[in-house]
């Protein structure tokens, strides 16, 4: 949930080309605003370690119109004696490395206290943004996601860890309180994803080898064991959200019924879905009883994915 309403937050954020529509989706479905060519800014405070794509984020204290108006500011923030380092973030344009170091040290010599490189009790953040100077605590990402890419369970097509990420966070971008499930969860990419983040996530596969993958796998990580055998058409419940990857027809051959079979049981597990797809299938996401609220695109080389939010 939001840290904080009033507050505001610049992020800064980088994707490749073949997942911009992914980023997109997921930053707008986190914060709550499009995102620009570099950043976003929000009234919404979450750990950059939630999204694939995002780099820091600054909490703005200090804002101005002019370099020389914003360090005059800034002799007034209280350290408490503690020591910083004053970081520039990209935002609304990249400057280079010599103009970078030069603001730094120009607002760094107007903050009263000691600065220190290597380990400094405080991390500052300064960018210019949205046509303004800001200036405030930040937070650097970690790629906590890029290790879940190293299990003993590996399947071919099955999603990356950074799209799994981002389509845990698309269905359920504020997961406080909300059960999600994943009924053809496969060996876990999205499972992993969603514990990692704290989340309360069910797995189920109709596949006996599917579900051993997956139990190996959390094993791996130390989360605990949440998939279970069965086929989704047959299991009962509610959920705030369910994620769908439908199994693809090169791997797996299904029928336009059976299709249909499980946008059903989708419907009726979740009011709210996201599904992952080669083929166009919206008449059926439709004749399932779904509307299609958003969709994008995932390129991998050729091979092309569609994601849509169902509700």
């Amino acid at each position: 949930m939001p840290e904080a309403r009033q507050t505001s937050y610049i992020y800064t954020y980088a994707c490749h080309e073949d997942e911009r529509e992914l980023c997109r989706l997921e930053l707008s479905s986190l914060l709550m605003h499009e995102p620009g060519v570099r950043h976003i800014g929000s009234s919404i405070g979450i750990d950059p370690r939630r999204s694939p794509f995002l780099h820091e984020r600054l909490t703005v204290m200090f804002e101005a119109e002019s370099l020389k108006e914003l360090a005059n500011s800034v002799r007034s923030l209280d350290l408490g004696g503690a020591t910083f380092k004053l970081l520039y973030m990209d935002a609304d344009t990249a400057e280079t490395y010599e103009q970078k170091r030069t603001i730094e040290r120009r607002i760094g010599a107007a903050i009263v206290g000691k600065a220190e490189m290597k380990r400094p009790d405080r991390l500052l953040g300064i960018a210019f943004a949205g046509g303004r100077w800001v200036l405030g605590d930040c937070v650097r990402s970690e790629a906590v996601w890029l290790q879940h890419g190293d299990k003993p369970r590996q399947y071919s097509t099955a999603l990356s860890t950074r799209v799994a990420r981002a389509v845990v966070n698309i269905a359920a971008p504020h997961p406080e309180g909300k059960r999600l499930i994943d009924p053809c969860c496969g060996i876990g990419t999205v499972l992993v994803e969603a514990l990692s983040m704290g989340m309360d996530i069910s797995g189920y596969d109709i596949n006996p080898l599917a579900v051993r993958g997956a139990r190996e796998n959390l094993r791996h990580f130390g989360m605990p064991d949440v998939v279970k055998l069965g086929d989704m058409r047959l299991l009962e419940g509610s959920y705030d959200a369910l994620i769908l990857d439908l199994p693809y027809n090169l791997c797996s051959v299904m029928t336009d019924g059976e299709q249909l079979d499980m946008l059903r049981s989708a419907r009726r597990l979740a009011s709210r879905a996201v599904i992952l797809t080669t083929e166009e299938i919206s008449r059926a996401v439709m004749e399932a009883g779904f509307i299609i609220a958003e969709q994008c695109r995932i390129y991998k080389g050729r091979f092309v994915r569609q994601l849509l939010v169902c509700q």
